[in-house]
């Protein structure tokens, strides 16, 4: 009993889902969310606007900053992904993914910074710690993909793939997309929300001993945002190689189907040409 009295308080001075929140028009704001939102979205935009500035800034060794390795280790990365499942670089998707994965990166690594003031007031929290963005970021995503399969296939050959490979499956198949987004968006906000967790439980050993599980903890939880960013862009591009899948099969065959009367048309008109000609 003494271990679990000592471990109560630890548990009250954690509040579950607690956010800083204000009423308008009858709809609540989590401004910590949305304060925590801007600055990764203005992160994001900084980081692109200082990655241009230096690709275009001339140098006498012509030697490339960090930010612009950084940048185009990630984009390469990425346009390799997409390439190899989609099977060509897609101007929509590869701009789409990047943009996630250095979004959701800043997001994730907002809670890294010591910006919690008291138990009660966080300033920048991890606003992917939060369901309301990653749902928001998970439908986003797959509307993005239902409307990329339905340009890619038609409304008919989109749709057509929920009875396949047979009717009966149909309603698997209809409740699996319905179920993605909501994977999609809980297997983010759980990662990152743990990690706050535990981050306010090292909080509260003595300070004495602090400094040694904080340090290593942040420097885990670090890489746990880059890996959870990289997963959701990744599953992003892999959601995007289904959707159109079964397409640049059809246009490949449709391809070789031209090709192949091409040929015969230029072969039928070379036989003309050898023909002799009748003396009359």
């Amino acid at each position: 009993m003494t271990g679990l009295t000592a471990v109560l308080p630890f548990e009250s001075d954690i509040q579950i889902g607690h956010h800083v929140t204000r009423e308008w028009m009858g709809m609540t704001f989590n401004i910590d969310t949305i304060i925590s939102t801007a600055v990764a979205g203005g992160l994001v935009l900084l980081l692109g606007f200082l990655t241009v500035r230096a690709m275009n800034k001339k140098t006498e060794d012509h030697v490339p900053t960090k930010t612009q390795i950084l940048w185009e280790a990630v984009v390469g990365e990425v346009n390799k992904q997409v390439e190899d499942n989609l099977g060509k670089v897609h101007p929509y998707v590869a701009p789409l993914a990047i943009s996630l994965f250095f979004f959701i990166l800043f997001c994730n690594w907002l809670e890294l910074l010591p910006t919690e003031l008291n138990e009660h007031l966080h300033l920048l929290p991890a606003p992917t710690a939060d369901t309301n963005l990653t749902y928001a970021l998970a439908a986003v995503t797959m509307v993005s993909v239902w409307t990329y399969g339905i340009r890619q296939k038609g409304v008919k050959g989109y749709f057509r793939h929920f009875i396949e490979p047979f009717p009966v499956l149909a309603p698997l198949n209809i409740l699996e997309e319905l179920i993605k987004p909501i994977t999609l968006a809980l297997r983010l906000f759980g990662n990152i929300f743990a990690g706050g967790i535990m981050l306010a439980l090292i909080g509260l050993i003595p300070a004495y001993a602090l400094w040694a599980p904080n340090l290593l903890w942040k420097a885990f939880d670090g890489i746990i945002g880059v890996i959870q960013a990289f997963i959701f862009a990744l599953l992003t591009v892999l959601y995007f190689a289904m959707a159109g899948a079964g397409h640049e099969e059809h246009e490949t065959h449709e391809a070789y189907e031209d090709e192949q009367r091409s040929k015969k048309a230029a072969e039928a008109a070379e036989a003309d040409e050898a023909a002799p000609v009748p003396a009359h």
